[in-house]
């Protein structure tokens, strides 16, 4: 009897041992397990001297180096609008640090002021310490008055070391897209006002930004005047280092196509193939590759609005099947910047802005493919 005691005794220790180390490793589970919910950091994009209609925007890379005024995982916006509103007329870019929540609503940083006016889309960020801005200037807010604009090279300090002009190659820069290899890069930009995509071919050292090469590699994209928006062309780029393609969200046009071959093109390409053309898109703008693969676009409203769904973000694949959308705002013509970080160690991946709100929203989302 004795013997059966302890041997019940023990099976019973055995058991308990069990579901402990069961509640133990459930509970571990339960703590480590990526949430549902995503993590979500809101900001106002107004800086001191009041700019307001975010455009561009921009993490910084993981590989940024350190010291400066800006740090990996920051997210950079350029502001297209002054305090008067008038368009065109915006000249500074504002920072936020979403790990740390440093600039709560209605305390944007300001990173950089530039004494040329209209900072757009055409924001980037080289992970050898630099940080690119287009502008496209206007004197009333009006087409009118538009001018031909440059393209500004910024160090990490938010000091001004370059600025590019060229009539044919930055002809309005209005966004642009980096392939970045540390002391060499290619950055892709689009020029609203002759409806062309370049690529500039730059060396970068530690204490400047040389171009080596420019080329047109696609043209041909619808370009004209916007009584709400100033001017529509092509827009948003987003380029897939893997497959060496390019595609470039086109506004006026109303449709996404993917140029081949972007990296090593020495000649245009056209408009390219055509990829997506969905009744979802409504003007797209701003053009990012998201974590999972797809395509993200911004639609600026501006082409065929729907009262229904206004300033929307679409998601679509590669092979140009509509995934879903959701609202930036419940009014139009709220969407225009956006930006994703595909790879790094940094939480927070996308970012979007809100033009009617003058607001940056930052997400951490992962993978959610069913």
């Amino acid at each position: 009897m004795t013997s059966q005691k302890f041997l019940k005794t023990g099976i019973t220790c055995a058991v308990a041992l069990v579901l402990a180390a069961q509640a133990v490793r459930t509970a571990y589970a339960a703590e480590t397990r990526e949430p549902f919910i995503p993590r979500l950091v809101n900001s106002s994009t107004i800086p001191e001297n009041g700019d307001v209609n975010p455009y561009g925007v921009a993490f910084v890379p993981d590989r940024f180096p350190p010291g400066g005024s800006i740090s990996p995982g920051d997210v950079l916006v350029s502001n297209f609008n002054s305090s008067s509103n008038l368009q065109g007329t915006g000249t500074t870019i504002v920072q936020m640090r979403p790990d740390q929540a440093l600039a709560p609503p209605g305390s944007a940083t300001t990173f950089f002021a530039s004494s040329l006016p209209g900072l757009s889309t055409a924001l980037g960020v080289l992970e050898g310490g630099f940080v690119l801005v287009g502008n496209v200037p206007t004197t009333d807010g009006t087409f009118g008055t538009i001018g031909q604009g440059s393209l500004q090279v910024i160090d990490r300090y938010g000091h001004l070391l370059h600025t590019w002009t060229d009539a044919t190659y930055l002809d309005g820069p209005w966004d642009l897209t980096l392939d970045d290899h540390g002391a060499t890069a290619h950055v892709f930009v689009s020029s609203v006002l002759n409806g062309t995509v370049s690529r500039l071919d730059l060396e970068v050292t530690s204490g400047a930004v040389v171009v080596t090469g420019k080329v047109t590699i696609a043209s041909g994209y619808s370009h004209v005047p916007n009584a709400a928006a100033v001017v529509l062309g092509p827009t948003g780029l987003a380029f897939d280092a893997a497959t060496d393609v390019l595609y470039v969200a086109s506004t006026a046009d109303n449709a996404v196509y993917a140029v081949g071959k972007a990296r090593e093109r020495t000649s245009t390409a056209g408009r390219g193939s055509l990829v997506f053309d969905d009744p979802h898109l409504r003007g797209p703008l701003a053009l990012r590759i998201a974590p999972d693969g797809n395509l993200l676009t911004a639609n600026g409203d501006a082409v065929r609005p729907d009262v229904l769904q206004p300033s929307e973000i679409v998601e679509f694949t590669r092979e140009g099947r509509f995934v879903r959308e959701f609202n930036v705002d419940s009014s139009q013509g709220g969407a225009f910047g956006l930006d994703t970080l595909v790879s790094g160690p940094q939480r927070f991946n996308f970012a979007v802005v809100d033009d009617v709100t003058n607001t940056l929203s930052v997400y951490a989302l992962g993978d959610r493919r069913p």
